[in-house]
């Protein structure tokens, strides 16, 4: 069955509609076209925050608002919850799991990307990632259950494996993971347990590479290193994970250009958070093969300067999907990094094309306004690093923690959502309580 489209307009589809998605069809809110936006969730998500979701600092509801309402106002969108199979280029159609098809006549892909395990799925089961609110609530039950659980073993070596923490991953996710991590223990549960104290626990951060936050400035890097120190995590570098199953971890250190002999430890950890890796949706790689068009070894296509396909003009890739580059006037292409600004950005830019086509004019290449790095570490502990006209302004510190706060409140999608944001990190500084410490499941995933 084809769903057709709302009427003879031109109609475009959106698949996602996370922060690429979202802006596309924003930017088209005045256009005479009809708008179908197609996600396999409900909500839109507020990913940079979803940490604090899994750490309990934060509901759901706060990070995430229905798609329906974000586009109750705009009378040419019409939203289907459902998840795309497939996208027959030479039919313009999008194909659905439930066997229907949506016709299009410009397509933008922007479904976001997922886990990667670096060829190890296996890894999956025991060592959870952060992408979805799925996530959140299944790494905030093991969290709050390992506490929950120590409390009741008498084994001293079970205990401290239900008492170890391990992050693996030292970009944005991991380092606020890890650092949050210390907070809960030392503080959102003192007092609260007889048998354990909570501020024993080890929260170990396991990297890879040389230096924590690794896409900013060394001299940032070495802030946050000293700040989640400070904070109690163990941070653990050039410690690359060889296998990890439900009672820990295997890392494996040296080998690397210093001549360090190889050594292997084992890291017991009833909870272990993946925080390393990411790769595109796989629907980036059936687009590829449909398409004829290239995709890279993490599966993201390779797309043109105004971030359509080659061969095929109608459809553009954005987000966490596209394999695009900045085309800056007289500066060589530089790629575009896979954060919320590059998404949100190359979501208006593939929906002004649109419009430029419709009018027949030429399309423009795609310019990525780079405005800097944030990273939070933990309470009164953040890094800052900002592009000016007059150059880098970089801090850290508590100034650059109050800036991230603001920052990430001031981006949140709904003025209800910024308000109990607020209001509840205030709160949460003040008290160091985390209120949304609820399991409604201690077996399986908890929701709120």
């Amino acid at each position: 069955m084809q769903t057709p489209s709302p009427s003879a307009r031109p109609h475009v589809v959106i698949i996602g509609c996370g922060f690429g998605g979202l802006e596309a069809a924003r930017k088209l809110q005045r256009a005479d076209v009809d708008v179908t936006v197609i996600d396999k969730t409900n909500h839109h998500l507020f990913q940079p925050l979803l940490y604090q979701v899994a750490t309990a600092g934060l509901a759901a509801p706060s990070i995430a608002a229905p798609v329906r309402a974000l586009f109750r106002k705009q009378s040419n969108v019409t939203t289907l919850l459902a998840e795309v199979t497939g996208i027959d280029p030479a039919a313009r159609t999008v194909q659905l799991a439930d066997g229907s098809q949506v016709a299009y006549d410009h397509l933008i892909v922007a479904a976001g990307a997922t886990h990667s395990y670096f060829g190890h799925d296996e890894w999956a089961p025991a060592a959870p990632g952060l992408k979805t609110l799925a996530d959140a609530f299944e790494i905030r039950r093991r969290v709050l259950m390992s506490f929950e659980t120590a409390e009741t073993t008498a084994d001293p070596e079970r205990r401290r494996a239900l008492l170890t923490f391990v992050v693996i991953g030292a970009g944005p996710t991991g380092v606020e993971m890890a650092g949050t991590l210390a907070e809960i223990a030392k503080h959102t549960l003192a007092g609260e347990f007889r048998r354990i104290d909570p501020g024993s626990a080890q929260v170990l951060l396991v990297e890879g590479g040389p230096r924590v936050l690794q896409a900013m400035p060394e001299s940032l890097s070495q802030k946050a290193l000293e700040q989640l120190e400070r904070l109690g995590v163990e941070v653990r570098l050039n410690a690359r994970v060889t296998a990890i199953d439900n009672a820990g971890l295997e890392v494996q250190t040296g080998g690397g250009p210093d001549g360090a002999p190889l050594q292997s430890y084992r890291i017991p950890s009833s909870c272990v958070v993946w925080a390393a890796g990411v790769a595109a949706s796989p629907l980036g790689r059936l687009l590829g093969n449909a398409t004829g068009v290239e995709c890279d070894r993490a599966g993201r296509i390779k797309v043109e300067p105004d971030l359509s396909l080659a061969g095929h003009p109608e459809i553009s890739v954005v987000g966490d999907l596209a394999a695009a580059m900045s085309h800056a006037p007289g500066k060589p292409p530089k790629p575009v990094p896979g954060v919320s600004p590059g998404a949100k950005q190359a979501g208006r830019a593939a929906a002004a094309n649109i419009l430029r086509r419709l009018a027949g004019q030429p399309t423009v290449p795609f310019r990525y306004a780079d405005y800097g790095n944030l990273a939070t570490i933990g309470r009164n502990s953040a890094v800052v690093d900002l592009g000016t006209p007059f150059g880098p302004l970089r801090f850290s510190g508590r100034p650059a923690w109050l800036f991230w706060l603001f920052a990430h409140a001031y981006f949140l999608i709904g003025f209800r959502n910024r308000v109990v944001v607020m209001w509840d990190w205030a709160s949460a500084y003040w008290s160091f309580q985390r209120n949304a410490r609820v399991v409604a499941d201690v077996q399986g995933r908890s929701e709120s």
